[in-house]
């Protein structure tokens, strides 16, 4: 309990954000307004000072009161987060390029990983350096980004402390250093809030890059901290830093997409960020920082209890709801985006129907859900007599929580999730089947980095990873095919109709009319040998047009639809005929498609 003179990061950081605000300081770190943010008037930058105060306040008391000792990644992290904070600083007077900034955070990331703070989920050491590296300059990044409306990066630092502070308080294993340090950058961002978001009134102080940065980095060496840097760390484990910081990663994540699209400098300031995304919905300022610190709160505590219960089966079910809320939180905010786009969006519906408007969506990953784990227990009892081994039975429930997070991170990454599937094409089913199939190794070979895989048949995966394809496009064919049988169920008598042409332009017609409720397909006539007596898009070539005077009496069409661009003229004349002779009308239907490469509109210069 010596850990709880950290609380006095609380009352230092609000003391010198204070005192600060009242000196002349202020004002030679100031904001102008810019379109990057909301505020209309010039703003003291100094609430990042304030941050940095308290927190290294309160972790130099721990130390001094014994409460943790000062070894040295307890120092590295001290040390990497003062160089941040000079280097932010030192942009918030005089505006440093992005390649200093970036340069800074990687001798931070340095300092860290030099210091002891070492990657151990990975055992190759320069990939550990790597991804520690990537890992920390990352976060840091995402929350200088984050940063773009009053309260909403220390809001999220703060409840990602929190949640830190308690896993670290459940779990006796824990790296000291995690305590101290989650709660005096959490009580140091809570004492920013009170001067940042601020009720019917601008904020009187910006964190500016001196604090965002310095929240990032330390946010990021606890993630090092509390689990990934223990050797043969559980999946619960790696998962519970990716579950915290989740929202800012997913920001982050879809603004660098976006900019990257639009050929703007992701380091470029902007209001595309899902905060502002939520604002153009018509939140407040203040609701949608809660709406974002509500989701963080949420993730967080999903990770939280996969580390507390430790159970296989509760880790499956919870990558199942954190997918389930990731991914439908992300359409929520494309189709914010979408809205934003429109001459006239209309009235937004309520918040709780818009984050479930993607119906299908849900019950894709839903759907995906029972058939990962279908076809892994399948392919598990291919290959193991009867339910197997002890041993067997614990790598098979390791693997399964992997496979799924990792099979659902690819499906993401190769948009299955933003495909409509009524209109799928073969470019489609391959998609599936290339996530599905890389999925297989990365899950394999972050199940071998955690326990020794001896005796456990790798065939599995393999089998695995075909039938999970099958599998998942069988059940998007599925989802294609149901709209049109449950609208078949409920219509009533359709106009039949009969193609003459099966070619281009027939199979065109016979798509559009698939699309007409009223409308029937019961065949085509052609006279190519190769397609006679065959099914072209599911529908029967019945014969050539000199058999034409019998097909209609066998198939009984309400309407004859002649699409062949080129018919002979007798050919058309003997068509007219006999449909005239059964009474059934009969239409030419042409269709001319011209790409022109001229302009639209000319203007002369004179």
């Amino acid at each position: 309990m010596s850990a709880i003179v950290t609380l006095a990061a609380l009352p230092v950081a609000a003391l010198v954000i204070w005192a600060l605000l009242r000196s002349h300081v202020s004002d030679r770190f100031v904001a102008e307004p810019t379109g990057e943010r909301w505020h209309g008037r010039a703003t003291p930058l100094v609430g990042g000072v304030g941050i940095f105060a308290g927190f290294v306040t309160g972790v130099l008391l721990a130390v001094a009161v014994g409460a943790v000792e000062p070894s040295s990644e307890l120092m590295g992290i001290l040390a990497g987060c003062t160089l941040l904070f000079l280097a932010g600083l030192a942009d918030d007077l005089y505006t440093l390029r992005p390649w200093m900034k970036l340069a800074a955070q990687f001798a931070a990331a340095g300092i860290v990983l030099a210091s002891g703070l070492s990657v151990e989920i990975v055992a190759n050491d320069v990939l550990a350096l790597v991804l520690g590296l990537v890992w920390l300059v990352g976060i840091t990044n995402a929350f200088n980004l984050l940063d773009n409306m009053d309260g909403l990066a220390a809001t999220l630092a703060a409840v990602s402390c929190g949640v830190f502070a308690v896993h670290a308080v459940a779990l006796e294993n824990q790296n000291e250093i995690v305590l101290p340090i989650a709660l005096a950058l959490g009580c140091a961002c809570l004492a920013f809030l009170p001067f940042n978001l601020r009720a019917d009134r601008p904020a009187a102080v910006f964190m500016g890059d001196s604090g965002s940065q310095v929240i990032g980095f330390g946010l990021a060496s606890l993630g090092l901290a509390s689990s990934w840097t223990v050797a043969g760390a559980t999946l619960t484990g790696m998962l519970l830093p990716l579950l915290v910081l989740a929202i800012p990663i997913l920001d982050t994540t879809l603004v660098t997409i976006r900019r990257t699209r639009e050929r703007r400098p992701v380091t470029q300031g902007g209001r595309d960020h899902s905060s502002h995304r939520l604002v153009y919905y018509g939140l407040s300022e203040r609701q949608a920082v809660a709406v974002l610190a509500l989701l963080a709160a949420l993730l967080g505590l999903t990770g939280l209890a996969y580390n507390v219960l430790n159970n296989a089966r509760v880790t499956a079910f919870g990558v199942l709801v954190s997918f389930v809320v990731l991914v439908q939180f992300a359409s929520f905010l494309g189709d914010l985006e979408e809205r934003s786009r429109r001459v006239d969006p209309g009235e937004p519906p309520s918040l709780l129907r818009a984050l479930v408007s993607q119906p299908r969506r849900l019950v894709e990953v839903l759907v995906d859900f029972v058939i990962i784990c279908t076809s892994f227990l399948v392919s598990y009892l291919l290959f193991i007599d009867g339910k197997g081994t002890d041993v067997e039975r614990a790598i098979f429930l390791t693997t399964l929580p992997v496979l799924l997070g990792v099979r659902y991170v690819f499906f993401v990454l190769f948009g299955i999730y933003r495909r409509v599937w009524r209109f799928a094409a073969p470019r489609d089913l391959i998609a599936i089947a290339a996530a599905t199939f890389l999925s297989a190794p990365v899950a394999l070979a972050i199940v071998a980095r955690m326990r020794t895989l001896s005796g456990f048949p790798l065939e599995i995966f393999l089998v695995d990873a075909l039938l999970c394809s099958v599998l998942v496009a069988g059940s998007r064919l599925a989802l294609r095919m149901a709209p049109d049988l449950l609208a078949a169920s409920r219509r009533g008598p359709r106009e039949r109709t009969l193609i003459v042409g099966a070619g281009r332009s027939g199979r065109r017609l016979a798509r559009e009319l698939r699309e007409t409720p009223s409308s029937r397909v019961v065949g085509f006539l052609d006279d190519n040998p190769s397609v006679r007596r065959r099914r072209v898009l599911g529908i029967k070539v019945l014969g050539g047009l000199d058999e034409i005077e019998t097909l209609l009496g066998v198939a009984r069409p309400d309407e004859v639809l002649v699409t062949i661009p080129d018919v002979a003229p007798e050919r058309l004349a003997a068509v007219l005929q006999a449909c005239a002779a059964a009474g059934t009308p009969c239409r030419l239907v042409r269709s001319h498609t011209e790409i022109t490469r001229s302009p639209l509109v000319e203007v002369r210069a004179e």
